[in-house]
């Protein structure tokens, strides 16, 4: 059967080796995705017919058990009146049903044993397609992440941001000769303010001097 081998030969396939040879994986893995995709719906459907199929055949069987039983009653209720020729006929007739009804629970079987398999092979597919497409986010997560750090690296590069940086350095240039200045300023005044002390300082030292002067001149006339 087509589906049965399509999918069972998807399920079977290795996707990790397959996207690792690969030359473009992405591509690769949006390919069979889709066929993924594709085989799981294919599969489903071939499902639904066989259900379909098999309630069918049911039916038929409940149908013809039923007339079994009445070709059953026809040719006791024929031996009853002595025509075994009737009676005869009846189970003719029931035996042909019985036979019809062996052949269809024989194809109810097969039916149904494709559609326990083929309900498995849908399941390992539903598996493998969210494996197949959690690959997928990750391959698309990893070309945003690309396609960022592309964009960060082509604005870097970009003229605006040369001259953004070019309109910094200036800045950064006036702020530094304006602390500069400062600094000299401050300095200047330090100088200052260190000059006039150590001025005044001198003063009292003289002051002092003079005294000790004008003291040593009394004790000698003193002395004198």
């Amino acid at each position: 059967m087509g589906v049965l081998n399509r999918v069972n030969d998807i399920i079977q396939a290795n996707l990790s080796a397959a996207l690792d040879k690969a030359e473009d994986p992405e591509k690769l893995l949006n390919l069979l995705v889709q066929e993924m995709q594709d085989a799981l719906s294919e599969c489903r459907a071939t499902a639904a017919t066989f259900l379909t199929q098999e309630k069918q055949i049911k039916r038929e069987i409940a149908a013809k058990q039923a007339k079994v039983a009445d070709w059953q009653a026809k040719a006791e209720k024929a031996l009853s009146k002595d025509r075994d020729d009737l009676a005869k006929a009846a189970l003719v007739e029931k035996q042909r049903l019985t036979t019809e009804i062996e052949a269809q629970q024989a194809e109810m079987n097969k039916v149904a044993e494709s559609l326990a398999k083929l309900t498995e092979d849908c399941q390992r597919l539903q598996n493998k397609l969210a494996d197949a497409k959690a690959k997928q986010l990750t391959y698309m997560q990893k070309e945003r992440v690309v396609t960022a750090r592309l964009k960060v690296k082509e604005q870097l590069h970009s003229s605006k941001v040369e001259d953004a940086l070019a309109r910094f350095d200036y800045l950064e240039q006036r702020v530094e000769n304006i602390e500069s200045q400062v600094e000299a300023y401050e300095l200047t005044q330090s100088d200052a303010a260190n000059s006039t002390a150590a001025q005044i300082a001198a003063l009292e030292k003289n002051d002092a001097i003079d005294k000790e002067l004008a003291d040593l001149k009394a004790s000698m006339k003193q002395s004198a």
